[in-house]
């Protein structure tokens, strides 16, 4: 396939420009702020089209194949709510129009406030946040607004060593001092580790559940229950709310701050570095410092309050991926509550299903049920393959890879989630897959340790491109 730059003609042109109907003035800008030398390729527009629509035929979505990514949720997106959101009262709204001409943005903001309440039990939300780790922040930041309040200064943050990794960083970010919690034999929190740890100056636990082992931390009320009685706080990562959505509340198990990703849980587009949602909610003893502004609805109309001097402020610009936003009340809306629950009951089923077709061919290092997710291990493989060789070769197989080598806890990951947007047949295929590539690295070691051998670029060396990335064309 030959680069746009090759198919470059020296005067070709894909567009053609009216005349300039305003004077011309050369030196508009300094000549220190323009572009010199861009280089550009000079071709046609069927040029152009053909050159965007080849990119993104290499490109892989779960729109054209599985995509098992552990721990995130890439699950299908129903094109209603890409519909939804490209409604022109939605997609052409400009951010600074007025209240009275946005109610209908407003109103969304509003409802789906309320039916994330309902569907979490918590007290209040926010839907500024604009992804989930900026939802952890914000979550930690309310956290230390609150013991601000109470006149306390409370400096550690404990973390589970089964948590995301984010977590650290939005503790660290946020002033505190982030203390390690460890897993018991079981992949949950260790108890008697938390107790050791849990002193007077702990602001709180971040707590993942399910976690990222993909398990229920079954003693999440017994935690949550030393955690107040300690007067700290209990923060949970909601990112793998998919398990449990319609099923458990985490407002009724203790949890005083959760954040959801609405690109997870609820099928809005999710990866390739966002668009991305991140709410947060709070119980009402946290409901003052929720940032501003929030939306309210008094006397029929819907308004922005920023008369909140408790607040800890805004947390992004305008009101969140608004675009975001409506995609996920589209998916609430569509399904409805019998739906929903269907979401995180198959969404476990399907995950279970998978676990047992292929724990007897890997390692299972928890061979007991499991909520969205599930971790196998490359320590039964034969002929030195690893976790990478095996990610590597089911991109030949047209599967994505499932997230590999974390949690860190677990030597050699290899963590799978299904969704429950995909079919049994989708399934079997994958688990047939995961079989012959086993089998492969019995018989035939050496494909799996080069793969991939059919894609468009084989192997990279992947600590040369962190090292000496390649980041300008050279002809």
């Amino acid at each position: 396939m030959e680069l746009i730059f090759e198919k470059s003609v020296e005067g070709r042109k894909a567009v053609q420009l009216p005349e300039l109907d305003v004077p011309f003035q050369k030196e508009i800008l300094p000549q220190d702020a323009m572009r010199k030398d861009l280089e550009l390729p000079e071709v046609s527009e069927l040029d152009v089209v053909r050159h965007y629509t080849a990119l993104s035929r290499m490109n892989f979505g779960v729109d054209n194949g599985f995509y098992p990514l552990g721990s995130c949720t890439m699950k299908y997106n129903p094109k209603i709510n890409e519909d939804a959101a490209r409604l022109s009262g939605f997609s052409m709204l400009h951010p600074y129009t007025p209240e009275e001409f946005s109610q209908g943005a407003l109103q969304v903001i509003y409802e789906l406030e309320r039916y994330l309440e309902e569907i979490t039990g918590m007290d209040a939300f926010t839907l500024q946040p604009a992804a989930g780790s900026h939802g952890e922040l914000t979550g930690v930041m309310l956290i230390k607004k609150y013991f601000k309040s109470i006149g306390e200064k409370r400096s550690k943050v404990l973390i589970p060593d089964s948590a995301h990794g984010t977590n650290p960083a939005s503790v660290a970010l946020c002033g505190f001092e982030c203390v390690e919690i460890k897993s018991n034999k079981e992949g949950e929190i260790d108890i008697d580790d938390l107790r050791l740890k849990l002193s007077g100056d702990v602001a709180a636990i971040m707590i993942t559940n399910p976690n990222t082992l993909g398990l229920f931390e079954t003693r999440i009320l017994d935690i949550a229950e030393m955690m107040h009685n300690n007067g700290s706080l209990v923060y949970m990562d909601g990112a793998n709310l998919n398990a449990i959505v319609g099923i458990a509340r985490p407002g009724d198990f203790g949890i005083d701050v959760l954040h959801s990703n609405l690109h997870k849980t609820f099928s809005t587009p999710h990866g390739g570095g966002g668009p991305g949602a991140g709410p947060v909610g709070v119980k009402n003893h946290l409901k003052k410092f929720l940032p501003k502004p929030r939306v309210e609805l008094e006397g029929g109309k819907y308004r922005l309050n920023y008369d909140l001097p408790d607040s800890i402020g805004r947390v992004r610009a305008f009101y969140g991926n608004f675009g975001i936003l409506v995609r996920a009340y589209t998916y609430i809306r569509s399904n409805g509550w019998g739906g929903i629950r269907a979401i995180g009951e198959n969404s476990v089923l399907n995950a279970n299903y998978l676990k047992e077709k292929l724990k007897s061919h890997y390692h299972l290092p928890h061979d007991k049920i499991c909520k969205h997710e599930f971790i196998l291990t490359d320590k039964e493989l034969s002929n030195g393959v690893t976790t990478g060789d095996v990610a590597k070769r089911l991109l030949d197989h047209g599967s994505y890879a499932p997230t590999i080598y974390f949690p860190l806890i677990v030597p050699g990951a290899i963590m799978i989630e299904p969704t429950e947007t995909e079919s049994k047949e989708t399934l079997d295929w994958f688990a047939g897959l995961m079989i012959n590539i086993k089998e492969e690295a019995e018989t035939n070691p050496e494909n799996v340790k080069n793969a991939p051998l059919t894609t468009q670029v084989s192997r990279l060396d992947g600590v040369l491109a962190a090292r000496k990335p390649v980041l300008r064309y050279k002809k």
